[in-house]
């Protein structure tokens, strides 16, 4: 019997984390751990009503980047909206430390054309009030947040920081060189960073076109790390690829967990181009956690797919130039202009042209959709405009154009670019069931006028367990314990993601039946008025973060317990927890 619980949780249908069977209990919160789990007699200071509602651990999000949103913010939205109560950021090599003040703009930069999040945006919201990765961990130790964040030692910041000019320009790293950067890893994990992270695709190009600083690092640059950073405490190397070095890289990075003996974290997706390759990947890691690599595949809870439109941040008309020469007008401007006859004629009389933007390519309208309301990002193939265009006897164009000036000109086109290859999603579930991938690539923070997938938690478990309807559906329990217990235990988190006793009180009270994501829209709040796409979600009766209630009937209650998780922590962290 728990003595005077802070609050109990009565009667609700729990899934634990374990991915065992759901089951009745109620669950006793004290002093910021679970403290019972079944008939708990003692009456808490608040009584939280769980019949026929769903109680799950809260979510840990292993893909984030909210590296530049937690100096402005100590409210983590989306992320937080969604039932996560950790997230990870520093992933794909980018942040904000170690950073010399002469390179402030230049990893702005790199950020914004990775991320999309606007430079006005990052230099009016960041202070830095740091240089190195332990002064900026500790700045943001003296924050609190609606929910916890882990830090990352991101791979392009480190090498600029230590190799300048030349490391901008992917120069090979000395043997000089890996001593340094070994050396700052040393002090990222001593002061708190959960892993490392790096980037090898093509796709990741700062916002004036540069690739990545880290897209041709050498095997002893990364070792060199790695190893550093294992040796001093548990550590992740989190990197993702490209799909034309697949080949070459993929082994080389087993290479460099095999000889540092550091977990590793990789994104996995299904590509348009070489649609089996996931299968040859997964078999591949498969492989190597066979010969005792711990090692782990992120895969997308749906296709990551891009939302085009006029008032976001690229759109099918983009490069024809009669649209160019009024793309910097105001939205209401512009949509007057583009309901003009003379107007629409002229752009629709044009045709794209290619252009280097790794997310832009010429329209293809058979794989081009409208999300509807509620959202459906798995439609079949003759929703697609182009059918839909051929059953009406008109241009796709002219199906995107209209689509578009919707609402004002706020209407938005959906692009699946990744996992969509076959016009559903059997390969997704296929690779989500695999025993080493775990739920990730959500961007929470990201891509903030291109994707919005920061809602992946909730849409495992509407889509997943509730509303597919085009092939075979995941359990409630299948899909909780992937999104908590093992997300936490791929970044070395033991002491969170479990309903049970001795654990850390992270948890969500979901009306199920309820549970409701609303399309994407456009809002304006992040520093200097910068734009973001975001999802209304309903059905998340309560959210707790060590114990306290941070959203209540989907609104925050201004509550926020959340702090910087420090390092891989293990069942020390919360006393009684087991391993």
């Amino acid at each position: 019997m728990t003595a005077n619980p802070d609050i109990v949780i009565r009667g609700g249908t729990i899934a634990d984390g374990r991915g065992g069977d759901l089951f009745e209990a109620d669950v006793a919160i004290k002093d910021g751990r679970i403290s019972e789990v079944g008939k708990v007699s003692g009456k808490g200071k608040e009584e939280i009503d769980a019949k026929g509602k769903l109680v799950a651990p809260g979510f840990v999000d292993v893909h984030t980047h909210y590296d530049g949103q937690v100096t402005w913010s100590q409210d983590i939205t989306p992320s937080s909206q969604n039932g996560v109560t950790t997230a990870i950021m520093g992933n794909c090599g980018v942040g904000f430390a170690p950073c010399r003040p002469d390179d402030h703009l230049r990893l702005i930069q790199l950020m914004e054309g990775v991320e999309d999040i606007p430079e006005p945006v990052l230099s009016a919201g960041i202070p830095w009030s740091w240089e190195s990765f332990p002064d900026y961990v500790e700045w943001l130790s003296k924050r609190n947040f609606d929910i916890d964040i882990g830090a990352q030692l991101p791979h392009a910041a480190l090498r600029v920081y230590v190799m300048g000019e030349r490391g901008a320009r992917r120069d090979p790293s000395t043997a000089e060189d890996n001593k340094a950067m070994a050396q700052l890893a040393r002090e990222a994990v001593r002061s708190g960073a959960l892993g490392f992270s790096t980037s090898r695709t093509l796709n990741h190009r700062t916002s004036t076109g540069d690739y990545t600083p880290t897209l041709k690092a050498g095997e002893d640059e990364l070792t060199a790390i790695a190893s550093a950073m294992q040796a001093e405490g548990r550590s992740v190397l989190q990197f993702v690829l490209d799909l034309s070095t697949l080949h070459e890289d993929l082994p080389m990075m087993l290479r460099v967990a095999e000889n540092s003996k550091c977990p590793v974290s990789f994104s996995i997706t299904q590509n348009d181009k070489a649609p089996q390759r996931w299968r040859q990947t997964l078999a591949q890691i498969n492989e190597a956690a066979a010969r005792g690599l711990s090692i782990t595949a992120q895969i997308a809870a749906r296709p990551v797919g891009l939302m085009l439109g006029l008032e976001l941040s690229r759109n099918p008309f983009q490069t024809h130039p009669s649209y160019r020469a009024i793309a910097d007008l105001p939205l209401a401007e512009r949509v007057a202009r583009l309901r003009q006859g003379d107007v629409r004629a002229a752009i629709l009389g044009e045709t794209a042209s290619a252009t280097d933007d790794p997310l832009f390519f010429r329209p293809n309208y058979d794989k081009m959709y409208l999300l509807g309301n509620p959202p459906d990002y798995e439609q079949p193939p003759e929703n697609a405009l182009g059918a839909r265009a051929r059953r009406e006897g008109r241009r796709p164009e002219e199906l995107a154009y209209d689509a578009m000036l919707s609402d004002d000109g706020r209407g938005m086109l959906y692009v699946p670019f990744l996992n969509y290859a076959d016009g559903n999603l059997d390969a997704t579930r296929e690779m989500l069931r695999d025993p080493r991938a775990v739920p990730g690539l959500s961007d929470g923070g990201a891509h903030c006028g291109i994707i919005c997938d920061a809602s992946f938690p909730t849409y495992l478990l509407t889509h997943w367990t509730r509303d597919r309807t085009r092939g075979e559906k995941l359990s409630i329990p299948f899909v909780v314990a992937a999104q908590s217990r093992k997300t936490a235990l791929s970044v070395g988190l033991h002491g969170r993601g479990l309903i049970a006793a001795g654990y850390k009180a992270d948890v969500n009270v979901i009306d199920y039946d309820r549970l409701h994501l609303y399309p994407p829209k456009v809002h304006y709040d992040l520093p200097v008025g910068g734009r973001r796409l975001l999802q209304q979600v309903d059905g998340y009766d309560a959210t707790m973060v060590t114990g306290v209630v941070t959203r209540r009937d989907g609104r925050a209650t201004g509550a926020r317990p959340g702090k910087l998780v420090r390092g891989s922590q293990g069942a020390v962290e919360f006393g009684a927890a087991a391993s």
